[in-house]
């Protein structure tokens, strides 16, 4: 890698000094800070929601069985190579290992060493607090006593993306702390943050920005210092120290981005689409510690610009990781111009984090809308990771669409995919003091106390192959409380729901939450069956008859050799071969295609979106 002179280490260790400085100091702005606001809904703790026999729990095991068989001493080599320190074990190669191969962007082995470390402990950590299995605690406890001793500003020192690496090295530590009873990993975390405030800029930067300063190769300009807040504002709350509300506050990216947002404008076109995604998440967790209402209304009106003018009819966004300018039919361009359609385990990460933000700030549901989609249309089609660390990175909507993995082994998406599966539970569920909310339509059970009642609902279900879902409620004793279902807003008239075998009164009103208010007792049922019409989405207005085919929240795609167009009554036509089937024929003029879900594809060749006829 190349390395910074004495100059520069010298001059970059005068800006942590005075970053230091001002956190010392005490708060940054002089006027006393609004009260934290009180959200609609609440989040479930990881051990309250266990998943079911089905395909998230199949990925989750996948993912946490495969964390659990990597090398200790491989995952915190690159540490203790810096460190000085003895370093056995295998280089993992990839982005993951030094090498002196490192050229962007043209050979990306050794990109940025260690860089997943923490989301692998994240991973692990949560890992453990939903399943409770004591070699998953040991492990996290393990390495971060491993980590500690290698903590040093050496690491840093030619290192390209620091913001980027210690942003996933935080919010490993203070999950490890929070979920795995890691009782030194918060004392670690300020070590390492002293490690790295010489190598961080004054405040946020712009990848312009950063162009535009001095920088040793290209790879320079791609840190990602915008979205520290969020994991800062986190290690604040979880006893770190006020330092960490401090340094959260700095790294906000006001003028650039929040501000505009906030003003209601969709500066989003141009920005790399994952990392601004995620930097949503920091408005929100802003808006949650300072209780400004421009940091809730940035992360509403940019989520809400990613839904309406980013987003494939998937749920995926950001051809070749850049958002479009609305208007321009670059959506519907991309889809003969690149494979690489959504950058899929990150963004879908991204994706349900700020969805669950804004779905407990405003109780709204149909941002679980916005995450059944990207569920069931992106990340229950990843690949697992390869033994040798390839990954499953792009979904491709390329007219000749496949599934593969990225060229190098380790990118970010090896470290997202397993805190994303680990967050399958928390995302199906939220709660108030009046009842539950039920907002994923998955095979799991949910525990709470309501009252003085210890309340399990437990939920069976085939959805969305199978259009319904069967909730039976076990508790100790009768209570009175509501139990609330996420009607999507593609819902059709003929939705129902039963309790008990009979039909309720109970008005379903898509994208509302169908409230079921009772005495509840143990063994009672309830049933939701909805109507699942088809429907045609076009990629963007500038291409209205280039259109996907859905299925409720599944989007359709043909595979192997499709027909070069179809009519639209062809395409409404569709139809699923058996009751819980993944596969749907259609009949074009020439031949009959075979349709599936994205998690059914293999190898095949295929194809989202169709051209209709005129």
């Amino acid at each position: 890698m190349t390395y910074f002179s004495r100059r520069t280490f010298l001059k970059a260790s005068a800006t942590a000094a005075a970053l230091q400085a001002v956190s010392r100091q005490g708060p940054l702005f002089s006027q006393q800070a609004p009260q934290p606001p009180r959200t609609k809904l609440s989040q479930f703790s990881y051990s309250d929601v266990q998943l079911l026999d089905g395909p998230m729990l199949d990925q989750f095991n996948t993912n946490h069985a495969f964390f659990m068989n990597l090398s200790e001493d491989a995952l915190l080599k690159p540490f203790r190579q810096s460190a000085g320190l003895a370093a056995p074990g295998e280089d993992m190669g990839g982005w993951y290992s030094y090498s002196k191969v490192f050229d962007p962007p043209h050979n990306m082995t050794g990109y940025i060493p260690g860089h997943s470390f923490g989301q692998y402990l994240s991973g692990l950590a949560r890992a453990y607090a939903i399943t409770g299995d004591k070699p998953t605690q040991q492990k996290v406890q393990r390495l971060v006593e491993g980590f500690a001793p290698t903590v040093s500003r050496k690491f840093y020192v030619g290192y390209c993306l620091p913001a980027y690496t210690f942003d996933k090295t935080n919010c490993g530590l203070i999950d490890a702390h929070q979920f795995a009873g890691s009782t030194n990993a918060l004392d670690v975390l300020n070590h390492a943050t002293d490690a790295v405030l010489p190598f961080l800029p004054e405040r946020a930067l712009t990848r312009p920005e950063m162009a535009a300063r001095p920088h040793p190769n290209i790879a320079y300009t791609w840190d990602e210092s915008y979205t520290l807040p969020e994991n800062l504002f986190l290690a604040y709350k979880r006893g770190a120290g006020t330092r960490f509300r401090q340094l959260a506050i700095r790294y906000l990216q006001d003028q650039k981005y929040f501000d505009p947002l906030a003003a209601g404008q969709n500066i989003l076109p141009g920005e790399h689409a994952y990392s601004h995604v995620n930097a949503l998440s920091s408005a929100a967790q802003a808006w949650l510690v300072m209780g400004s209402e421009k940091y809730l209304r940035a992360a509403h009106n940019g989520f809400d610009f990613v839904r309406t003018t980013q987003s494939f009819a998937t749920g995926g966004w950001g051809p070749d990781e850049s958002f479009r300018a609305p208007g321009s039919g670059d959506l519907g361009a991309s889809l003969t111009k690149t494979h690489a359609s959504f950058e899929t385990p990150c963004g879908a990460y991204g994706h349900f984090k700020i969805a669950r933000y804004l779905m407990r700030a405003t109780g709204d549901s149909r941002y679980g809308d916005s995450m059944e989609k990207v569920l069931y249309n992106t990340i229950l089609g990843a690949r697992p990771i390869q033994p040798d660390g390839h990954s499953f990175y792009y979904s491709d909507y390329n007219n000749s669409g496949s599934k593969f993995f990225h060229p190098d082994k380790w990118p970010c998406c090896s470290g997202t995919f397993p805190q994303i599966t680990a967050d399958y539970g928390i995302s199906s569920y939220f709660h108030d003091g009046d009842g539950v909310y039920v907002n994923l339509y998955v095979p799991s059970r949910v525990t709470w106390r309501q009252g003085g009642a210890r309340v399990s609902l437990v939920q069976q279900t085939n959805y969305p192959y199978l259009p319904e879902t069967s909730l039976e409620v076990k508790m100790d004793r009768p209570e009175q409380f509501a139990i609330r279902l996420r009607i999507p807003a593609w819902a059709g008239p003929g939705s129902t729901v039963a309790v008990n075998g009979r039909r309720s009164n109970v008005q379903l009103i898509p994208g509302t939450w169908a409230t079921l208010q009772q005495e509840w007792r143990n063994g009672d049922r309830v049933e939701l069956t909805l109507n699942m019409p088809l429907q045609l989405e076009a990629v963007d207005p500038q291409h209205p008859r280039v259109v996907a085919l859905m299925q409720g929240p599944l989007t359709l795609f043909a595979i192997g050799d499709t027909p070069g167009s179809f009519t639209r009554q062809q395409l409404m036509s569709a139809r699923q071969i058996s009751n819980g089937s993944k596969e749907w024929r259609v009949n074009s003029s020439s031949k009959e295609v075979r349709m599936v879900s994205f998690p059914t594809i293999r190898n095949e060749k295929y194809r989202l979106y169709q051209e209709l006829e005129s």
